[in-house]
């Protein structure tokens, strides 16, 4: 891979996919380890959509909602 000439670079299609580089995307360039690192930019909303998608799943099982809303009163 070469960086043109206008400081382009052609990011591979299975990377964009799988970072969700998709066009349009606003991305940031920071230094890491003598070299960079590309990230999206995420918006508030998509922030918030990954943050939700990651913890999606990792509540115990079986507490039931009356048990969450005793213990977030402090009603426990």
């Amino acid at each position: 891979m070469r960086i043109t000439t206008k400081g382009q670079v052609t990011i591979p299609q299975r990377l964009r996919l799988k970072f969700g580089l998709l066009p349009h995307t606003d991305v940031s360039f920071e230094e890491a380890d003598g070299g960079v690192t590309i990230r999206p930019v995420l918006s508030k909303r998509a922030l918030m959509d990954d943050r939700l998608r990651r913890a999606r799943g990792v509540a115990a099982r079986g507490v039931r909602t009356d048990d969450i809303m005793r213990l977030t009163r402090g009603d426990g």
